[in-house]
């Protein structure tokens, strides 16, 4: 499995970016984003930024990822994942209007 993980970008020279997610610094291929400015936020899978994300969003994603860690290691989560458990669980669209008219969903 492949995780993503928010970088926030420190400089360009092209198609790579030296970016920061806190205690660490990469170099980050920009090639399926574009370019980018410094200070953007961007969502990277395996040294590649996928897309721009928020600051907001960044945050959400870096306390979930810290979260997962803590339970590696026999901690807890935390309040982490508090905007998931206050909305509880939905369904994507499709389901919901199949639910919604009665047909079975498996």
């Amino acid at each position: 499995m492949c995780v993503g993980e928010p970088f926030r970008i420190l400089s360009v020279d092209g198609i790579a970016a030296m970016a920061t997610n806190g205690p660490r610094e990469a170099l980050i291929d920009l090639s399926l984003t574009g370019p980018v400015a410094p200070g953007t936020w961007v969502l990277t899978f395996l040294g590649t930024a996928r897309e721009v994300i928020s600051e907001d969003e960044a945050r959400h994603i870096a306390a979930a990822l810290a979260a997962l860690r803590s339970v590696m290691t026999g901690g807890d989560v935390g309040d982490a994942f508090a905007d998931l458990e206050a909305t509880g669980p939905r369904l994507p669209p499709h389901l919901q209007a199949a639910l919604a008219e009665g047909r079975e969903i498996a």
